[in-house]
């Protein structure tokens, strides 16, 4: 079984060690699976029970003071299921193969993700705050009340940035740790995404995670998952992007060179990609600071 796995696109990273040592584990779990579903499933549980990634436990808080994580996997037979804006989900993945596997859907989201979740086994009401979330949370000044408008006017300098108050304007690496997986047994391939999205962000929003072609794709020629600034990324239709270009021929790393480079072209963004084609050859490219990857 041939797996990569990514554990986000940002700025440089606290812990680069222990950090690569989970993303280590996670392409050990991967590859010691039975196909590649189970694989990038097996492998995205791994990062998302570890709190240095912003998915699962440790996911990022959005303007009402909620958590809520999202996530989505495809195969290369186009079979594809997602789930997003779930409150107390760790296991976002599992939700999302679940609709891939259980329902006639591509997508569900909200309380009745959550509700489908509880009903095929899935834990609903795990605590997904990490010290480092909590003090971020606790050190901002106010917290907004009202409605979505009196949200929206709160998180206009505080969205996706590092400093609590939004005064830098940067944003953190944290921000930017959505993971993924890509695999690969020799005749199927998988691509799976799972996010505890952006710091901050209006309550409900949803990112390119669970967007097929944005967050996540996979088709007979390879597959791809992307991790970055959400919104750009689904504007490009980054993983589609990198898919595509192995469909005219390029090979894994030719592709998710090609994308990247396009991508920031369009958008002025960063992003990362990890791409495995069906000839077998794998692809990584980012245009941050830094995108920390394992291969097995």
């Amino acid at each position: 079984m041939q797996v990569i796995v990514h554990g986000g696109a940002g700025t440089s990273v606290d812990e680069p060690v222990p950090r690569q040592a989970t993303l280590d584990e996670a392409a050990d779990a991967g590859a010691s699976a039975d196909d590649p579903v189970d694989a990038v499933e097996a492998a995205i549980r791994v990062l998302e029970a570890d709190t240095r990634f912003n998915a699962g436990t440790g996911g990022a808080v959005q303007s009402d003071g909620v958590i809520r994580t999202d996530a989505g996997v495809m195969t290369s037979d186009r079979d594809a299921g997602a789930a997003a804006s779930m409150p107390g989900v760790e296991a976002a993945i599992s939700v999302a193969r679940a609709v891939m596997e259980e329902t006639p859907h591509v997508l569900l989201n909200g309380v009745h993700a959550v509700d489908f979740a509880a009903d095929v086994g899935v834990d609903v009401e795990c605590d997904l705050w990490s010290e480092d979330t909590q003090q971020r949370w606790d050190d901002l000044d106010d917290h907004p009340e009202g409605s979505p408008l009196d949200h929206l006017e709160w998180i206009q300098d505080k969205f996706g940035t590092t400093d609590p108050e939004g005064r830098d304007g940067e944003a953190s690496s944290k921000d930017h740790d959505t993971v993924g997986a890509v695999a690969f047994d020799g005749e199927k391939l998988a691509a799976a995404t799972s996010t505890g999205g952006r710091w901050l962000a209006l309550a409900g929003r949803v990112g390119d995670v669970p967007q097929i072609g944005s967050g996540f794709y996979a088709a007979p020629a390879g597959a791809a998952s992307a991790t970055g600034a959400g919104e750009d990324i689904a504007k490009a239709t980054l993983t589609r992007r990198a898919v595509r270009h192995l469909e005219s021929g390029l090979d894994a790393q030719e592709a998710a060179d090609r994308a990247i480079e396009e991508f920031g072209e369009l958008t002025g963004s960063s992003a990362g990609v990890i791409v495995l084609g069906s000839d077998g050859t794998v692809g990584e490219a980012f245009n941050s600071e830094q995108m920390q990857t394992a291969r097995r």
